[in-house]
């Protein structure tokens, strides 16, 4: 049976979608079963036992997450979840020319996740968009090596 993830995306302009297309395709590639979902009124529910998953998502306005992303974050602190069973990654987006909320969208879910006791696989991914290099090709990097210690991981446990 092939691992399922599921790629939570939170967007504004689309490109943490499109990163998120990268991310599956890589998934994919490596035999995993991957589909991306869009925050769009997604609740804590969204999180099922056992399950691994990856949150794509930029950062807006003042260090916020995405407009889409919104009602799961804030569902998430107020109904705070066991996750223990969930196994996540986090790829975000921001712009170092905003230094001060630089990636604080993936930083968000990254916090309240571990505080509801779900287990990170590896270590955020934060692409700066004043880098010049293309957010889908840090992906694509990232992805293989997140992949790489969630198997590891997941062959641990079971």
């Amino acid at each position: 049976m092939s691992e399922q993830v599921k790629i939570l995306v939170g967007t504004m302009t689309g490109t943490a979608e499109l990163v998120a297309s990268e991310i599956a395709e890589v998934l994919e590639d490596r035999g995993a079963d991957a589909e991306i979902v869009l925050m769009d009124d997604l609740s804590a529910d969204v999180f099922e036992p056992a399950s691994a998953y990856i949150v794509c998502t930029s950062t807006y306005g003042q260090g916020d997450v995405p407009d889409n992303a919104r009602i799961l974050l804030e569902s998430l602190k107020s109904d705070r979840p066991d996750l223990s069973a969930i196994r996540y990654g986090v790829f975000a987006l921001g712009d170092m020319t905003y230094a001060q909320t630089f990636c604080f969208g993936g930083r968000q879910f990254d916090e309240i996740l571990q505080e509801l006791g779900a287990r990170r696989i590896g270590e955020p991914e934060e692409h700066d968009a004043s880098s010049g290099s293309l957010p889908e090709d840090e992906a694509a990097t990232w992805t293989e090596d997140w992949y790489e210690l969630y198997t590891a991981s997941a062959e641990a446990v079971g």
